[in-house]
C-alpha cells in the first residue's frame, strides 16, 4: 500500500538514494529562497534522510531505512 507523500519529497529521497550526496551538493542543488518549499527539511523531519559525517571525507546526506521503505512503498527503487 502506498504511503501518501509529497511528490517533491519522494523525488528528493529518490535522488539521495541514487548516489552518495555531499552536504554541499545537496545544498547547491535543492536550495530555495521560498519559505513554503521545504523539501529537504520535510524529508529530514519525517526521518527519510539524515546527515552522516564520514571521517576525512566530509558531511553526507543519506537515506534512512524509513526513506528506503517510503521509496519501495511508492514504487520507486532505493539503490
Amino acid at each position: 500500500m502506498a504511503v501518501s507523500a509529497d511528490p517533491l519529497v519522494l523525488d528528493f529521497v529518490e535522488w539521495i538514494a541514487r548516489a552518495p550526496r555531499s552536504h554541499a551538493e545537496v545544498v547547491a542543488t535543492w536550495r530555495t529562497s521560498c519559505p513554503r518549499l521545504t523539501v529537504w527539511e520535510d524529508a529530514a523531519d519525517l526521518g527519510y534522510v539524515t546527515r552522516q559525517a564520514i571521517a576525512g571525507v566530509g558531511l553526507f546526506i543519506i537515506v534512512t531505512d524509513a526513506g528506503a521503505r517510503l521509496l519501495r512503498d511508492n514504487g520507486r527503487v532505493a539503490r
